[in-house]
This record gives structure tokens, C-alpha cells and sequence, in this order.
């Protein structure tokens, strides 16, 4: 295999990768076509991931973009680059609001570089409102990206405040906490068992007196970008590979012509029944962790194609979810009795957009609505070849060396690793989101700003739980039983230290995947004997004392976690995660920044999409071929997504 390059640039705290297409090239013409039509639909959705992130960030992004192609400031001066920092951390996390942490970013270079900048730019490029001269252009963003305390943060899931009122995210406006709880409360009071995803399209509106939904649809709200998705989904429907796989495709385009949330429910139970194609994908407004309040879908895609020979493990996995449900350390009254339309998939990404570009996941669990799971399944991926860029990067950083207290368990986590990690994940999307089942009569919302991180910790558990089992040895998952051993050191590791350089020094933990890790690591530590914080030569180390206890205590936190989704037990998830899951140590904290700071390794990364390209015949123009090229740089490649597929400003 030729050698290929999986690291680019870094800046700020951030590290660009590259991933390879693995066996794009084997993919018939037809399925090439229809990955490409499924990729311009992806990358057309990008701006509105910008607008829902802030009302202002795609007037800041156009404004710096201007500044950047057309100013005529020295480039090399300490403010420019200052400049060109700040606006490819403002690519990068879809706005200026940091992608994990949701501050504001603090601009290094002053108010009055921005104006001056700003005025010498060319005019014809600034994002100017009818009648907007350039002076006041700067009047309405200075505030926004200079003052502290005005809107300081996106997503803010503090208690005892209006979560609507300090967040700074654009789903709502003019609407209290507590209305827009109240509003979809009746709305959810009219059904029964199976409501429609309330919210999950639109933004939430009061106007003199009277609140209403702004819906995203063709002719709505984010029309004419939807129409440019839309137009490129019926281009994918004609090279669809079979009909089922265009069944789904059509009612996506009507979803996105009506915005009706009972189409998208018929789309989600259509996209679950269509396993039979190589290529698949992701495309809308799905995941609600960008709203303090759980319930409006940022919009994300994601194309892919499967990895046969990967897939072989998911395949064992979800031909085995009935003997883990049945086996699940959780009440026998949370149990599905029968678990139906489990399917699993390791696939290779081939394009990336919106809420899962740059940064992205690299496992998927949908849908998300329980009722479509219980009567219906769900559809899980692992993105092999994201793993494998990670893995590649993080060859030789010394991480692991600086953090592991032995040379036992750098062995085990260096022997075993990389196969663990991946069923994890496996483990995490296919069965963990997919296990279990609510009372009648629960609301699927009632653990409110709580439920993401108590879902994530749910899923987290129950892979963990079973990766200790000797039915993955049976199974031919795992090679031997000592290899969970290797997960349990690195998961605690992580939840305990490791992930703390993703915050700021004084910061609380908010994000619900870090908070996620947080609870069961210190809910771990302090509910037994298992785990222990040790120091040797001045060094913190997780010390794992018994690994069949942690086992038992993780069935035993599961067991929690589930009664509390199934019943719905908001105070009891309140309690679970405020205790555990969001103070930080200072001390502690302040030790791990600077034992990273010293390994040089960037905490967070993210990725670089290949750049798809039709090869047409020189007489007839017909597409030939579609060649992956990975040569565009991260600049360039941000650059030209705001030049060919920007539609709403």
C-alpha cells in the first residue's frame, strides 16, 4: 500500500488529519456516482450547521473570510496571524463558539485591527444587510466577538438558570426555558406511545406575545439551502443501488419539501430497513446535543461506504443481541423482551459535513427516537477509517508512557488497544444505544438538559459491562481474557485525568460525552474498592485494583442508569451527574495540563475531506470515473466551501 500522509497542519490546540477512502477505487461506477451525489448534498448544508451554532457566525466567518482573501495587511504581522488563528478556529467549530467546550474564543488581535481590517477589505465580499454600511457592519459583530459577557456561550447547562437565556445557540428566540418546556409539553400531551421528534426542525419563536415554529424546509427557514440538498439527493436517487435504498432517498426529499416530523419518523423506519447496499448515509437535522434543552437536531452528514471484511465483527455482534439483552445486569422490567432490527456496519467515511465536520464521531447510532427502536431497530456504524487516521497520528506521541502507571499495562494497552477501542465502539453504537426499553407511559425527554449525558453513560456501560464477559472470547471478539483489561485501564484513565486537558483551568465539565465518562470513573472511585488515584514520584496514576470488581461496579451503575431513563427520574439524574460528573480537582487538573503540555500533542483533531472528482469522457462528457484526491489543504479546502456552497447569506 502506498504511503499516505494522515497528519496535516495544527493550530491553536487543534490537529488537521487526512483519511483514506480504503477500496473506493473496487466501488462500481454507479455506486462512485451516488457517493459523489450523496456528497454535495452533505457539504450543502454546511451554513445552516453555522447559523444554528449562532445567529452571527456566518456574518463573523464571511466578514474574516473577506479580510482574509482581500485585505491588504501584511500577512506576516503578529495581528494577522492572530486573525488567521481565530478564523480557522471559527471553520473548525462551525462558529466562535469552541466545538467541545462551547465558550466564545478570545480574539488575540484588538477591536481596532478588526475595524481597520474590516474597512480595508473589499466591500463586495462583506456580508452587508440592504442598506448596511461597512462601519456598521463592524458596530453589530464587535460586541459579539470582543465583549465577554455578551452571549459567552453556546450550549450552557448550568442548574438554576434559564438555560434558553445564557445560551447563545439559534434555536430559539424570545422564548423562556420554561415556555418552550410548557409549548412542547402540549404538543406531546396530544399522542400517545409514538410522537413525532417535536422540535427537531425548526426554531422556536415569540413575537408579540405569540410563540410559533420557523420550520427548516424548502420555502422555510434554511430553503434555499435545503433546495441545493434536495436537488442533489433526486441526482442520488437516479444511481441509487436498489430500490429500497431509493425509497429512502424519496422520502427524505418529501421530509425536506414538507418538513413534516411524521415523514421524517416514515424516513427514519424506511433508513433503518435498508441494510442491503454498500453505500449509506447520513443527511439532516439529527443530533440535539447543541441544545441545552435536548430537543432541536443540528444538521449533519455524512456519506459512507462498508468495509465487508470490518463488518464481519458487527455482523457477530447484532446476531448476538438477544443473549445480551437477556444477559444485561439491568431490572428484567427494563429489559426488551425482544430486541428486533439490530444491524451493525464498519464502514469507511467519504465525506463529512456539517455538525460532523471537521470534528467528528466515529460510531453512529440512529434514530434516536425510542419508540422507532422498540418497534423497529436501529442502524449502527463504526467509521473505520477515522479510527485508523487516529491511530496512525497518535504512533510514538508518548501519551500513554507519560500516563500509564506500569509497564504491565502499557503492555496490555499497547498489545490490545486498538482492537478493544473498536469494540467498544461497536459495542457502545450497536447494542448499548439500542438496549433496554422505557415504562409505558415515559416521556423520552424527562430527564431534560440530563438525558444526553445519562444516554451516553448507558451505552458507555453496557460496552463495558460485556467487553469483561468470556462470551467475547466465545465469540472470537476479543483474543483472550485479558485483553477488556486494556479498555477498563484507558476508559477510567480517561474519565479520571486524561480528558481534562480538554478544559479550561477552572472550568466545570459540560459536555455530555466528557460528562458521560466523568460519572462513571468517579462514581467508580468512590463506590468501591476497585479503582484508586495513586502517586508516584510527584505523578498522579489511575490504579486498577481489581478488574473484576470494577466489572461489578459498572453492572451495578448500569443497573441505576437504565431505571433512571426507563422511569424517567430527572431528580435522580440531576443528583448522578451534578455529584460526579461535573466538578473538576483543581490540583489534578492543574497537574495533567502540564504533563501534556510537555508530551507537545494536540488535545483535540479533526479531519480534512478527500475531494471528489468526476473524470468525464472528452467527447460525450459523461463521467467516467470519480477519483479521491487528498491533496487540498485545510486553508483551501475551507475556502472554497464558503465560496461554491454557501446559499443563506
Amino acid at each position: 500500500m502506498e504511503q499516505f500522509n494522515f497528519t496535516d497542519i495544527r493550530f491553536a490546540d487543534i490537529q488537521m488529519l487526512r483519511y483514506r477512502l480504503n477500496g473506493f477505487e473496487q466501488l462500481s461506477l454507479r455506486q462512485k456516482k451516488l457517493i459523489y451525489c450523496l456528497s454535495e448534498a452533505t457539504l450543502w448544508g454546511r451554513d445552516i450547521t453555522f447559523d444554528q451554532f449562532g445567529k452571527y457566525n456566518l456574518k463573523i466567518r464571511k466578514t474574516l473570510e473577506a479580510v482574509y482573501t482581500s485585505s491588504n495587511a501584511d500577512r506576516k504581522s503578529a495581528d494577522f496571524k492572530a486573525l488567521e488563528e481565530y478564523l480557522e478556529r471559527v471553520w473548525f467549530s462551525n462558529g466562535i463558539y469552541h466545538h467541545y467546550g462551547c465558550d466564545k474564543f478570545v480574539p488575540k488581535f484588538s477591536e481596532d485591527y478588526f475595524r481597520t481590517s474590516v474597512l480595508s477589505a473589499d466591500a463586495s465580499r462583506l456580508p452587508l444587510g440592504d442598506g448596511q454600511k461597512v462601519e456598521e457592519l463592524c458596530d453589530e459583530l464587535v460586541p459579539v466577538m470582543f465583549d465577554p459577557a455578551v452571549l459567552p456561550k453556546r450550549v450552557n447547562k448550568a442548574p438554576g438558570v434559564d438555560l434558553l437565556a445564557t445560551s447563545a445557540c439559534n434555536f430559539y428566540d424570545g422564548v423562556s426555558q420554561n415556555e418552550a418546556e410548557r409549548y412542547y409539553m402540549e404538543k406531546k400531551a396530544e399522542f400517545g406511545e409514538c410522537p413525532p421528534s417535536f422540535g427537531l426542525n425548526s426554531k422556536l419563536v415569540k413575537r408579540d406575545g405569540r410563540i410559533f415554529e420557523q420550520t427548516y424546509k424548502s420555502g422555510g427557514l434554511y430553503g434555499k439551502a435545503i433546495e441545493h440538498i434536495v436537488f442533489w439527493l433526486e441526482k442520488a436517487c437516479e444511481v441509487a443501488e436498489n430500490k429500497a435504498q431509493a425509497d429512502v432517498i424519496n422520502k427524505l426529499i418529501k421530509y425536506y419539501k414538507t418538513g413534516d416530523l411524521h415523514t421524517f419518523d416514515e424516513y427514519s423506519i424506511e433508513w433503518v430497513k435498508a441494510v442491503s447496499g454498500t453505500v449509506d448515509f447520513i443527511n439532516g437535522f439529527i443530533e440535539v446535543y447543541g441544545d441545552p434543552l435536548g430537543l432541536k437536531g443540528s444538521w449533519e452528514g455524512i456519506v459512507e461506504f462498508k468495509d465487508e471484511v470490518a463488518t464481519e465483527r458487527t455482523r457477530i455482534i447484532s446476531a448476538n443481541a438477544q443473549w445480551f439483552e437477556d444477559h444485561s445486569p439491568v431490572d428484567a422490567r427494563f429489559r426488551k423482551d425482544k430486541v428486533v432490527g439490530i444491524s451493525a456496519s464498519v464502514v469507511n467515511a467519504a465525506m463529512l459535513g456539517g455538525d460532523e465536520y471537521p470534528s467528528t464521531a466515529i460510531g453512529i447510532n440512529l434514530p434516536n427516537a425510542d419508540w422507532i427502536r422498540a418497534q423497529y431497530g436501529s442502524k449502527s456504524v463504526t467509521i473505520g477509517n477515522l479510527t485508523e487516521a487516529y491511530n496512525k497520528a497518535a504512533r510514538g506521541n508518548g501519551f500513554y508512557d507519560e500516563f500509564v502507571i506500569d509497564s504491565e499495562t502499557l503492555r496490555l494497552i499497547k498489545e490490545y488497544g486498538d482492537v478493544c477501542d473498536d469494540l467498544h465502539t461497536d459495542m457502545h453504537e450497536c447494542l448499548g444505544h439500542g438496549s433496554g426499553k422505557l415504562l409505558p407511559g415515559t416521556d423520552p425527554d424527562a430527564l431534560k438538559a440530563y438525558g444526553n449525558t445519562i444516554e451516553e453513560a448507558r451505552a458507555d456501560l453496557y460496552a463495558l459491562y460485556f467487553m469483561g464477559d468470556s462470551k467475547m472470547v466465545e465469540l472470537g471478539l476479543l483474543p483472550d481474557s485479558e485483553a477488556y483489561k486494556s479498555q477498563y485501564y484507558t476508559y477510567i484513565m480517561n474519565g479520571l485525568m486524561t480528558q481534562l486537558v480538554r478544559i479550561a483551568p477552572g472550568a466545570a465539565i459540560e459536555e455530555a460525552h466528557m460528562r458521560n465518562r466523568a460519572l462513571i470513573a468517579n462514581w467508580c472511585r468512590h463506590n468501591g474498592n476497585a479503582v484508586e488515584l495513586v502517586e508516584n514520584a510527584g505523578k498522579t496514576y489511575v490504579r486498577i485494583c481489581d478488574y473484576a470488581e470494577l466489572r461489578r461496579l459498572f453492572a451495578e451503575l448500569l443497573a441505576e442508569i437504565q431505571r433512571i431513563k426507563s422511569e424517567g427520574d430527572y431528580i435522580a439524574a440531576h443528583d448522578l451527574v451534578e455529584k460526579y460528573a461535573v466538578r473538576v480537582d483543581g490540583q489534578l487538573h492543574s497537574e495533567v495540563l502540564k504533563r501534556y503540555e510537555g508530551l507537545n500533542i494536540a488535545p483535540y483533531k479533526g479531519f480534512i475531506n478527500p475531494v471528489l472528482v468526476p473524470v468525464r469522457d472528452a467527447l460525450t462528457g459523461s463521467i467516467t470515473d470519480i477519483k479521491a484526491d487528498y491533496t487540498e489543504s485545510y486553508v483551501s479546502q475551507m475556502l472554497r466551501y464558503s465560496r461554491d456552497y454557501s446559499a443563506l447569506i
